[in-house]
């Protein structure tokens, strides 16, 4: 089984999707996370220093558990 097929489990229960989470992997609230490139919504680039000028507070959110 690769990747995406684990991920895309047929049922939403904690041991599919506990092996996903990795919070022990996630950093700690308030350390300041590294400068990278986004792509937003409408296909442009933007460097996530560009989106703290904008809102001192942000979430970045990869994948998604829905």
């Amino acid at each position: 089984m690769n990747a995406i097929q684990a991920y895309n489990y047929d049922t939403f229960v904690g041991e599919k999707i506990d092996p996903w989470l990795r919070l022990d992997k996630s950093p700690p609230l308030g350390l300041t996370a590294p400068n990278f490139s986004l792509t937003t919504l409408d296909g442009r680039g933007i460097r996530l220093s560009e989106v703290w000028r904008k809102a001192t507070y942000t979430i970045v959110e990869f994948g998604s558990l829905t």
